[in-house]
């Protein structure tokens, strides 16, 4: 790898809700050369949109230096506003958009990236996106166990 070229970086992430508000989750895999590195995490009260935006900022925060990452999600929410909607919600200052909070959150975790954003089938036989919901899930009843 020469000097000024970034390490290439595959984030495949998924998020999940028990309810719509409720118990949530994400999931996340990094992948580099042929390494994985998965990770998880959850919260009480969260939505499915929130879960899976989390997964995509948690797995960039991984990240020890600037690179080229290629985000596989099968939240179109996610991957439409990462490639297309978020310079207009910047210019806009986030006027009426949700997850406000989190998306100044990606911004930060992103700010030293490229980053593009792919869109899979959710529950479509992708491997790596099956095994990210099921991480997700996982969390999700982990904070439901929580709450009871």
């Amino acid at each position: 790898m020469q000097k000024n070229e970034r390490k290439q970086v595959t984030l495949y992430s998924d998020g999940s809700s028990l309810g719509n508000p409720g118990p949530g989750g994400y999931g996340g895999i990094l992948e580099y050369r042929g390494r994985t590195k998965e990770f998880s995490g959850g919260e009480p009260e969260t939505t499915n949109n929130r879960m899976e935006l989390r997964g995509v900022i948690e797995g960039l925060k991984l990240l020890k230096e600037p690179c080229e990452v290629q985000v596989v999600s099968d939240s179109s929410y996610v991957v439409k506003a990462i490639n297309e909607w978020l310079g207009g919600w910047v210019a806009k200052k986030f006027n009426k958009v949700k997850n406000v909070d989190l998306w100044e959150a990606y911004l930060k975790a992103a700010a030293p990236h490229r980053i593009h954003a792919v869109w899979v089938r959710g529950h479509n036989g992708h491997p790596k996106n099956e095994r990210c919901d099921k991480l997700a899930v996982m969390e999700a009843e982990k904070q439901k166990t929580l709450l009871s």
